[in-house]
């Protein structure tokens, strides 16, 4: 007898083959959605390796984006495709007038030294040749004018010291030895050493501004014959920025806590020779800088071995007002007198990596470049209010810039449940969400920027210079790498001479205890000190 299945059966049955399909369903959702992750990680590796760093691209004008900040147009539309195209005609660019030929002379200091040439006739050529006798000189022109440059010359100073007695003394005392005074030797930057202030002061200039080395300032010395090592080069800026540069490091740190508002960011760097760490472990260099309202600038680098909470804690110390910072945790345990402001370069750049990863055609109206427009939107505001006075921009801020904001939040949380969270446009919208607090709070004050790329220039001047030093050899040599750094960046900032700066600096306080001489450490900051100091082209 045949077997006969019962409905029951075949109803159970149907149940489990629908189970079995929806798990199918889901797992295979869940792998579409690793591997769309993969995809997009390995296309933003392949970016970050290959691809340009800029965060520019097709769709950076403004006035070219879809309608989303049109009064009339429903926020809706913020879902619409965007062409990407533009309403109207371009504008024409701005013709440039091309450099003539020889105008770059023209604009040369005029207190650069002259050199002339005098092109003459040779002697048998000054003869007339109808037989007249000799020519005569009737004038002279500049014809032409060059620039000539020396590299570093060295030269060897000798101080000879003059002893005097007196004649008579010596007649009339036979039994004592006659009296003889010494003149005064004028201090040593590094006592016992033939380290001059101007050859620390080119040393420290080449490693911390041009971005060479000392290996290769060694190789660059010693084919000039002068016997200059790297271990003498970085003992002589190490004992320099402990016994000159850190009470001044010190001074400009205690009057950078005095300012209401203040950027702070951080980089990674290494150590060779630091205790309870292997030497490929990274330690941080921290940045800390006045913004756009102070009188006096300040760039201030600072050395640590990590990015834990309590550094900035410390640092920080006695400062109390508005500090601009990305989203690192590492600022969440400032105390309540410090108001953490967010970065809306950072929350661009979130909206920026996820636009690149998109094909072209999957770009226009993308959720990506949505982001980026509201951000666009914001910094096109800030460039309207960019050379207004502080109460003015902090008026048009809320007159343009609240709306804007309101809009970009609603659209934030609209469409956050519908992205993943791993996801590169899930990341930069979570950023933004997770920092709207913070974001919005450069509404509050005229004096406070929206974004921290103030910080972020100061802190590429680092990185560029870190590339070609790679590391520090003790921590020392990373102490002594962050004060330099902050004494020329600040005397940069301040419109000096980063050479004739530190040349004053060790000249003025050669042998001087500056920690118990205040009156002379304060002469010594960027803005006491005399103008031959100052660049000549800034």
């Amino acid at each position: 007898m045949e077997n006969v299945v019962s409905p029951a059966d075949l109803r159970t049955e149907n149940t489990e083959l629908k189970a079995e399909n929806a798990a199918l369903k889901a797992e295979l959702a869940e792998v579409k959605a690793k591997l769309e992750w993969l995809v997009e990680q390995l296309s933003g590796n392949r970016r970050k390796l290959f691809g340009v760093s800029s965060e520019k691209g097709a769709y950076d004008n403004v006035d070219a984006q879809i309608g989303l900040f049109d009064d009339n147009v429903p926020t809706a539309i913020v879902f619409a495709p965007s062409t990407g195209q533009e309403d109207g005609p371009a504008a024409a660019p701005s013709p440039q007038r091309p450099i003539k030929r020889g105008e770059i002379g023209t604009r040369l200091p005029a207190n650069l030294p002259i050199e002339t040439i005098e092109v003459e006739l040779p002697e048998d050529q000054r003869e007339c040749p109808e037989g007249h006798g000799a020519m005569r000189p009737i004038g002279k022109e500049v014809v032409r004018r060059e620039v000539k440059i020396t590299p570093a010359s060295v030269t060897v100073v000798e101080y000879v010291r003059y002893s005097y007695a007196c004649g008579p003394c010596g007649e009339t005392l036979a039994d004592e030895p006659p009296l003889i005074v010494k003149a005064d030797m004028p201090p040593q930057v590094i006592k016992g050493s033939m380290c001059a202030p101007e050859t620390v002061a080119h040393i420290i200039v080449q490693k911390c501004v041009m971005g060479s080395p000392v290996y290769r300032q060694e190789k660059e010395w010693q084919r000039g014959g002068i016997p200059f090592t790297r271990q003498t080069m970085g003992g002589w800026t190490v004992r320099c920025s402990e016994d000159y540069g850190e009470p001044v490091y010190d001074e400009l740190h205690r009057q950078l806590c005095r300012h209401m508002f203040l950027h702070s960011d951080g980089t990674t760097f290494q150590v060779l020779k630091e205790p309870g760490k292997t030497p490929q472990s990274k330690s941080c260099m921290w940045v800390y800088r006045t913004s756009g309202d102070a009188e006096h600038p300040i760039v201030l680098y600072e050395y640590q071995p990590d990015k834990n909470m309590e550094r900035p804690f410390d640092f920080l110390n006695g400062f109390s007002g508005y500090l601009m910072v990305d989203g690192s945790s590492s600022y969440n345990g400032l105390p309540a007198s410090i108001i953490l402001v967010g970065c809306f370069s950072h929350t661009r750049r979130g909206f920026v990596d996820a636009l690149k990863c998109l094909k072209e055609d999957e770009r226009p109206g993308s959720l990506a470049l949505i982001g980026r427009e509201y951000c666009d939107k914001i910094f096109e505001i800030e460039r309207e209010a960019k050379d207004k006075t502080f109460s003015e921009r902090h008026a048009i801020r809320n007159a343009k810039a609240v709306p804007v904001l309101e809009e970009f939040h609603a659209w934030l949380e609209s469409v956050q449940p519908y992205v993943a969270p791993k996801s590169k446009i899930g990341k930069a919208i979570n950023y933004a969400i997770n920092q709207w607090e913070n974001l919005k709070r450069y509404l509050l004050d005229g004096r406070i920027e929206c974004s921290n790329n103030r910080c972020e220039r100061s802190v590429k001047t680092f990185v560029i210079n870190r590339k070609n030093f790679l590391f520090a050899d003790t921590v020392a040599g990373a102490r002594a790498t962050a004060v330099l750094h902050s004494l020329t960046e600040t005397a940069k900032e301040s419109g000096l001479d980063p050479f004739r700066y530190l040349t004053y600096i060790f000249r003025t306080a050669a042998g001087v205890n500056l920690r118990a001489n205040p009156e002379l450490l304060n002469s010594l900051l960027p803005e006491n000190v005399p103008a031959s100091c100052k660049a000549i082209i800034d």
